[in-house]
């Protein structure tokens, strides 16, 4: 069993909030999550894509009124939204009994769907926890855990897998699972042979500026239509478009977002890369290393930091832009190589936005200072520096 760090914050979060949404993709393990703090919270269980269940909860008042002194898991919650009003109700009237905390835990995964619901319904009765795949300081600290890490994604059932081909045929059915029942009901009109080719163009492009027409083109769709599809993978966290950073430089910068396939296992699946030998010769190793790094590294990063990347039309560019809360600025440079270089375009980035702190990020886990600016440094170890800032107190990593 492998602790996922958030279990922490969801406990914390149920002895002062009356209900907590646990958000993510389908199969990260939300389900196992909630069944464990359940089972310590003598907690009632509804899946509300289970027929039973649903039918159960037409009377919603009056089962909730029924287990007011327990806690009740709702699976799946944005298959039957309308509840959210119900769960108003049971708080406000189980507040003016004296139960104020630990009423709900939902599940969803269509995370932007579930905050406009319950951010209307529900405010400030509520607090959001997401859990995401598996990142690097959730894993053994060897490398060949991270390689496993990258090479087959942080789906936990990918990443547990006993071989290579296992996991990559399970990440297959995965992807054909998620395009012909998750996204259709999603959204009907999603053809799923459509979503597959996008999918796959999306993997080819990993790290790329987003060209909306180009894929338009490529499927026979209007760009409108292109753009609402990415909208959708972006609200089941399955794709993430990294916005450009602004700066008041004089130059040319760069407006288009960079989009990437947030799980570098499904980037493996779609180009039929099923081992790390099979991926080192292939020209997405550097695209889809360079948006594993960015995504452990943002799953760490302190609430409300602002990400994005840097390129101007002269040639700077920085992988990923960090500004913190506090106001300070990291600049992070993703290389696939364990010795990795400067070039003429990092220092003209570095130039311009003038962070605090500079860093290589190559597939290594050596440290090693490369100017008096610039630091080298493995994924790990930054990663742990970020989640430090985030934690008040000492975080222990496995």
């Amino acid at each position: 069993m492998i602790h996922r760090r958030v279990a922490t914050e969801v406990r914390e979060a149920l002895r002062w909030q009356p209900a907590v949404a646990l958000l993510g993709p389908r199969q990260v393990g939300k389900t196992t999550l909630a069944q464990q703090i359940g089972s310590e919270m003598n907690a009632v269980y509804f899946d509300l894509e289970d027929p039973d269940d649903r039918d159960k909860l037409r009377q919603a008042r009056t089962l909730f009124d029924r287990y007011e002194d327990r806690l009740v898991i709702l699976d799946e919650i944005h298959r039957l939204p309308d509840l959210l009003l119900s769960l108003r109700g049971a708080i406000d009237r189980g507040r003016g009994r004296g139960r104020r905390a630990g009423r709900f835990l939902i599940l969803g995964s269509a995370s932007l769907d579930v905050l406009r619901e319950t951010g209307e319904t529900l405010a400030g009765r509520i607090a959001y926890r997401e859990l995401l795949p598996l990142d690097i300081l959730e894993i053994p600290a060897d490398p060949g855990a991270q390689e496993a890490l990258f090479v087959r994604g942080g789906y936990p059932e990918a990443f547990l897998a006993p071989s290579d081909v296992v996991s990559f045929r399970g990440r297959r059915d995965f992807i054909r699972t998620y395009l012909e029942r998750e996204l259709a009901w999603m959204n009907p009109r999603l053809p799923a042979e459509t979503l597959s080719r996008l999918w796959t163009m999306l993997a080819h492009a990993q790290g790329a500026l987003l060209n909306a027409s180009r894929f338009a083109g490529s499927l026979g769709l209007a760009v409108p239509t292109v753009n609402r599809y990415l909208s959708v993978l972006s609200d089941l966290l399955l794709v993430r478009k990294l916005t450009p950073v602004r700066a008041n430089i004089g130059k040319r910068l760069v407006k288009s977002p960079k989009v990437y396939l947030r799980d570098s296992g499904f980037v493996h699946a779609l180009l039929e890369l099923p081992s790390f030998d099979a991926l080192v010769g292939h020209p997405v190793a550097g695209p889809s290393w360079e948006g594993f790094v960015i995504e452990n590294l943002l799953a760490v990063a302190p609430e409300r930091t602002r990400a994005g990347f840097f390129r101007t039309a002269a040639g700077a560019e920085m992988d990923l832009v960090l500004d913190f809360p506090s106001g300070e600025r990291w600049a992070v440079e993703v290389k696939w190589s364990r010795v990795p270089r400067t070039t003429k375009g990092f220092h003209l980035a570095r130039e311009a936005l003038k962070p605090d702190r500079c860093f290589l990020v190559g597939t290594g886990p050596d440290r090693y200072p490369v100017t008096d600016e610039v630091e080298a440094i493995g994924l790990r170890e930054l990663a742990a520096e970020l989640l430090a800032r985030t934690s008040p107190v000492p975080v222990p990593v496995p």
